[in-house]
């Protein structure tokens, strides 16, 4: 009985044994009964402990794995997220910049109102001789230096 309670015990690997566990494990990730044999004799281990050895490593292997694509991941969504907020504050300095210069065609063409936000949509049907107009007076004022070209969007 003795015997067999020492058989069960688990013995600790030295340096040496992990060393070689590990150079075998680099070349194959699936233990061959030959290869686990062959192993059992050279480290002098028990053949079911050479097994089980690999069984973990390939567990805490694929645990990196996903950890290292975890990682990766979430870099990627930061730097999307960083990007979408860009975008969206452009999107807003656009859209002003869009109601200051409708605004701007409002009190050159002489119209009692500055434009409401409800004109600064897609231009429609019947505007055409608006956009001729807006984008000549366009050209007018950023020929003239009043133009915000220098502005930064971020």
């Amino acid at each position: 009985m003795e015997n067999s309670q020492s058989q069960s015990k688990k013995k600790r690997l030295t340096q040496d044994q992990v060393r070689q566990l590990e150079k075998c494990f680099t070349v194959n990730k699936k233990l061959e009964p030959d290869l686990k044999l062959q192993l059992s004799n050279q480290l002098g281990l028990p053949q079911r402990q050479v097994a089980i050895w690999f069984q973990n490593k390939r567990a805490r292997s694929k645990t990196q794995s996903l950890e290292v694509q975890h990682c990766t991941l979430q870099s990627k969504l930061e730097a999307a997220l960083s990007d979408k907020a860009k975008l969206e504050h452009q999107v807003q300095f656009l859209q002003d910049e869009l109601k200051r210069s409708r605004n701007q065609l409002a009190l050159f063409t002489n119209q009692d109102s500055p434009v409401n936000n409800s004109n600064l949509g897609s231009c429609d049907e019947g505007h055409d001789d608006q956009v001729v107009v807006f984008d000549e007076l366009y050209a007018c004022f950023v020929s003239n230096g009043h133009g915000s070209s220098s502005t930064s969007w971020v």
